[in-house]
């Protein structure tokens, strides 16, 4: 199972940001290419193990959105981004996001009250996007009712859990050891 994304992620280069090890992949970075095989293994792999009676998915710009897309497709549920830019919508909700290399803002749109959601992003790593966009969303009175990052590294995934109270659900656990994407674990295995 996921034969094409676990492939794909060995075959990653590796850039240095400071001390962080960033390995550059096409569902979390839209480079080198991104091919369409891999993207609807990882929505059929979601369709078959994830909790799907929800009103909307929701992911995070930029690296969520065709993840969201294609998992829109492939079950029907409508999708809305978390964006970069604020809109000044009526409800729109402002989040501050930190991460291990970057930090801004971030404005949710189109979510109302009781809305039953998933959440998909393409990775976690130290979590602080997830961390900040999942706690805005649990202050909107909504049903987080599956979390969802494709690739896990590092401790993200435990923080998220801890900080939130949710589980995050992922498909494939990597490291970067010398220089190489090694696989821990994926689902299914």
């Amino acid at each position: 199972m996921l034969e094409k994304l676990k492939k794909s992620l060995e075959e990653s280069p590796i850039v240095k940001k400071g001390e962080y090890n960033y390995f550059v992949h096409p569902v979390t970075d839209g480079i080198p290419l991104v091919e369409p095989e891999v993207l609807s293994e990882i929505a059929r792999t979601l369709k078959k193990h994830a909790t799907l009676d929800v009103d909307k998915i929701v992911c995070v710009e930029a690296m969520g959105i065709h993840l969201a897309t294609a998992l829109s497709l492939e079950t029907g549920i409508p999708f809305v981004v978390v964006r970069k830019r604020q809109y000044g919508l009526p409800g729109e909700v402002g989040v501050h996001q930190t991460t291990g290399y970057s930090q801004g803002e971030l404005y949710i749109n189109g979510i109302e009250s009781g809305d039953r959601l998933l959440l998909i992003d393409d990775v976690v790593s130290t979590g602080g996007t997830m961390i900040a966009v999942l706690q805005a969303l649990q202050q909107m009175d909504v049903e987080m009712t599956e979390v969802i990052a494709v690739i896990e590294k590092g401790a993200g995934k435990e923080i998220v859990e801890r900080e939130t109270g949710l589980k995050l659900r992922t498909l494939v656990k990597v490291d970067v050891v010398k220089g190489k994407v090694v696989i821990e674990s994926a689902l299914g295995d």
